[in-house]
């Protein structure tokens, strides 16, 4: 007679052990599925209060080019119904409370934006009387000289065809209903 073998069950040990492995790497998958979920929409959110932001901005452009048109000289001084500053502190950081002194509040789809308008200058004023020294670019408008674009100009003294352009910075900034905070700014040039 042949002796009975006993025999050994390590079958089982390791299903269990791939089961337990399975049910692991589905939490964990079921979790990251959460996760990327959450961070897309919490792009979007951010992406949908940007736009928003940009309202405070194509406004603040809008009340300056429609100024530049029709009355240059209301950018000498402070215009706090309108968001306009016509000086620019440089230390002032964007969360600073002053840097925000003669903001705009505007509303628009529900949402509530707030802008400001400096003009790049150490003080009110004209903008070229000492010692305001703003930031100014020389104008690109070379259409009077009759000089085509990208040709030289070059000549014994610095002239310029127009009076330059100073620099404005529009602020825009937006707090979303989740606590999401967006600033966005632009830069303008115009015409002095």
């Amino acid at each position: 007679m042949k002796p009975i073998l006993r025999q050994r069950g390590i079958a089982l040990p390791v299903m269990l052990l791939m089961l337990l492995m399975m049910l692991v790497t589905s939490i964990f998958l079921l979790k990251s599925i959460n996760s990327a979920t959450l961070m897309a929409g919490n792009v979007a959110y951010e992406s949908a209060l940007g736009k928003a932001a940009d309202v405070g901005l194509v406004t603040g452009f809008r009340w300056l080019s429609t100024q530049a048109k029709t009355n240059k000289s209301v950018f000498i001084a402070n215009i706090p119904t309108e968001g306009y500053t016509a000086s620019f502190d440089t230390t002032l950081k964007v969360r600073d409370p002053l840097f925000w002194t003669n903001k705009k509040t505007i509303t628009d789809n529900g949402n509530t934006i707030e802008y400001v308008i400096h003009r790049l200058c150490p003080f009110a004023g004209a903008y070229n009387v000492n010692p305001n020294h703003c930031v100014q670019t020389a104008s690109s408008d070379l259409a009077d000289t009759g000089v085509p674009i990208g040709d030289s100009v070059v000549g014994d003294s610095t002239s310029f065809p127009a009076a330059p352009q100073v620099h404005y910075i529009i602020t825009s900034r937006i707090s979303g209903p989740r606590g999401g905070n967006v600033v966005n700014q632009l830069v303008v040039m115009i015409g002095a």
